[in-house]
C-alpha cells in the first residue's frame, strides 16, 4: 500500500495543473477514492484536497519568483479568477502573489513521501473473521460528520427509539453480539474535512428479514472483517483506535478495504471511564478479487 501511496504522489506532481479525478486515484492505489482519502487523512494529518492545494500554491510561489505573471499562474492552477487565487495564496503564504513576485519571498510545501516509521512498539489486538451475508435492522438518520467527542445527533437518534421498536429489534437479533450496533455509511464528499453528513443506523444484526413497518433494514454482503477490540474512556479510546487502524495497521497489513459500512458496538455499563467496544472494518486480502 505504501508503494501505491508514493506512486500517487508522483502522479499528482505530474498533473498539478489538471483535475485529479477520483477514478484515477482509485486506479493507482487500488482501493476506492473514498477509502483512500480516508486513509490519507489519518496518515497525513490533512485531506488529500488540502495537500493538492498546498502543492499547487507551493509551485505557484516558485514560478512567481521566477517572473511568471499572476494572471497566468492563477488560471494555470485552476482558479477561476485572479481574486480567488490571490485570496487563497495569501491565506496559504501570508502574502499577496504580487508581493511574492516583487520581493522574491519564498515559501514551500514539499511533496509527501510515505514510509513506515516504527515507534513505540505498541501492538494492536485484532482478529479477522469471515461473516456470511447478514442484515441489520433498526432506525437511521442523516447526522453531521464528527471525528471527536460525542455526536449529539446520534444520541438524539437513540432517544427517538420507542419501547415498541426496542422489543421488535430484540425479537430479530440472532447474531453476535446480540446488542446494539452503530453502523455508518453513505458519507458526503466533505467527510475528510469533517463537513457534511453520513447515514447512521442504530440496530441489531440478524439473519431474518424485517417484518416491521417502523424499522429499517440494510443488508451487509459476505466479507472478511478485521475486528479490533479496545477498552478505555469512551468515546476517545474508540476514536483513537479508528485513527490507528487507518494510519498504522492498514498500510502495513496484508489487507485492503472493502466498500461496506463501518460497524461498531459498545458495552455500556453506566460509566464512561472504562468501556469495552469493538470496531469492525470490512477487508479483503491484497490482490484478491
Amino acid at each position: 500500500m505504501l508503494q501505491e501511496f508514493n506512486q500517487l504522489m508522483d502522479y499528482i506532481e505530474v498533473h498539478l495543473t489538471e483535475e485529479i479525478s477520483g477514478k484515477n486515484i482509485s486506479r493507482i492505489v487500488g482501493v476506492s477514492d473514498y477509502h483512500f482519502k480516508r486513509m490519507f487523512s489519518y496518515m497525513a494529518g490533512m485531506t488529500l484536497n488540502e495537500y493538492i492545494k498546498n502543492r499547487r500554491l507551493s509551485q505557484a510561489n516558485v514560478e512567481l519568483i521566477h517572473g511568471a505573471k499572476v494572471t497566468d499562474i492563477a488560471y494555470k492552477y485552476g482558479y477561476q479568477s485572479i481574486e480567488g487565487f490571490s485570496r487563497a495564496f495569501r491565506e496559504w503564504s501570508g502574502f499577496l502573489p504580487s508581493e511574492v513576485a516583487k520581493n522574491k519571498i519564498q515559501k514551500s510545501f514539499p511533496k509527501f513521501t510515505f514510509f513506515i516509521d516504527i515507534r513505540g512498539g505498541i501492538s494492536m489486538e485484532f482478529k479477522v473473521e469471515k461473516k456470511e451475508k447478514f442484515n441489520i435492522v433498526g432506525v437511521s438518520k442523516r447526522v453531521p460528520i464528527q471525528f471527536e467527542g460525542v455526536n449529539n445527533a446520534i444520541l438524539e437518534l437513540a432517544q427517538t427509539i420507542t419501547e415498541q421498536q426496542r422489543k421488535e429489534m430484540h425479537q430479530l437479533a440472532d447474531l453476535y453480539p446480540q446488542q446494539v450496533l452503530n453502523v455508518s455509511y453513505d458519507f458526503d464528499e466533505g467527510y475528510l474535512e469533517e463537513k457534511g453528513n453520513l447515514t447512521h443506523m442504530i440496530g441489531f444484526a440478524t439473519t431474518k428479514d424485517n417484518p416491521f413497518d417502523d424499522l429499517e433494514q440494510i443488508t451487509i454482503d459476505e466479507s472478511l472483517w478485521a475486528i479490533f477490540p479496545n477498552q478505555g474512556p469512551f468515546p476517545s479510546t474508540m476514536q483513537e483506535t479508528t485513527a490507528k487502524i487507518y494510519s498504522e495497521w492498514l498500510p502495513s497489513s496484508d489487507y485492503e478495504l472493502v466498500n461496506l459500512p463501518g460497524i461498531s458496538f459498545t458495552k455500556h455499563t453506566g460509566t464512561y471511564e472504562n468501556v469495552y467496544s469493538e470496531i469492525w472494518v470490512a477487508v479483503k486480502e491484497k490482490g484478491s478479487k
